[in-house]
């Protein structure tokens, strides 16, 4: 496995013990922003959450939802809501989900980039997760229209469906899914790759470790685990912030990344390192050559 460094993550640089003063910001109060901003609160690893959306009744009234389960499931995040978009500023992290007006939609299109352009010039270098599973051509489109990095503004939809894959090899394998190391490359869900070859079960190879009717079951499954529902985008969307707000981890994401190009599908999925700025580097899998074809076919599709 190689990795491409994509610069320095300069920014926020968080210590350790300014993690637990961090705010995250949601940026929306639909299905997803309501279970992003609860799963964040319940996991208990930063210091506050704000759920911004236009209807500041609807976000006011889940974030009051949110903070009184905080006694129940013993979490001691801050939960709140604002209806102006300037209540980003101060953010450690932005997360862009949906409105509450249209509570099962993602933001998407030239409304969403607007948007995003917004935020960018407000919160100077603060990253930017796009959480849905539909938003990857959002990603590209701060990339190749707007010109924000790439590093900076990125999706982590691509995580629930390596989830979903981890699940589903757990189940054919009899393990737990931390056993299991897979990767999701391509463009998913039009034109998803999924190197098996280098996927590993207890760190060896998973295509020694299941049987050919096993892994022709795996690959056959791929295209139902796409899109993933709102609990599996958020449980990815919160381990990519709690990384960026953490100061960076050692984990591998599969995340959505901007090309700035005008040519190919303007966002792909790959496996990138985070720090405190977003993406520090990108991990190259060693593929086959089967796979190698693939995923250039797959990346030359507009």
């Amino acid at each position: 496995m190689t990795v491409t460094d994509v610069g320095p993550a300069t920014g926020l640089g968080l210590t350790h013990a300014a993690y637990s003063m961090s705010i995250v910001t949601v940026l929306g109060a639909g299905t997803l922003g309501g279970t992003l901003a609860h799963t964040l609160a319940g996991r208990d690893r930063v210091g506050a959450v704000r759920l911004v959306d236009p209807s500041s009744g609807v976000a006011a009234g889940k974030a009051l939802d949110i903070q009184q389960a905080g006694s129940v499931e013993r979490f001691d995040t801050r939960v709140t809501a604002a209806g102006d978009i300037d209540a980003v500023i101060g953010s450690a992290a932005v997360v862009v989900t949906g409105p509450a007006d249209t509570p099962d939609e993602e933001w998407r299109g030239e409304v969403a980039l607007a948007l995003l352009d917004r935020v960018a010039a407000l919160t100077g270098r603060t990253p930017i997760v796009c959480a849905g599973a539909s938003q990857g051509p959002l990603v590209a489109g701060c990339a190749r229209q707007l010109g924000i990095d790439r590093r900076r503004v990125f999706g982590s939809g691509p995580g629930a469906l390596v989830s979903g894959l981890r699940a589903l090899v757990s189940l054919e394998a009899g393990v737990s899914p931390g056993e299991i190391s897979i990767n999701l490359l391509g463009v998913p869900p039009a034109h998803p790759v999924v190197p098996w070859s280098c996927a590993t079960i207890g760190g060896y190879p998973l295509e020694d470790t299941l049987l050919p009717p096993q892994l022709a079951r795996l690959r056959h499954r791929l295209e139902q685990l796409w899109p993933p529902g709102p609990f599996a985008l958020a449980s990815a969307a919160a381990r990519v912030v709690e990384a960026l707000v953490n100061g960076g981890s050692r984990r591998r994401f599969a995340c959505f990344v901007g090309e700035g190009s005008q040519e190919g599908p303007g966002a792909r999925s790959v496996d990138v390192t985070l720090g405190p700025g977003g993406i520090e580097s990108i991990l190259t899998p060693t593929l086959s050559s089967l796979e190698q074809v693939r995923l250039d076919n797959a990346l030359s599709e507009p």
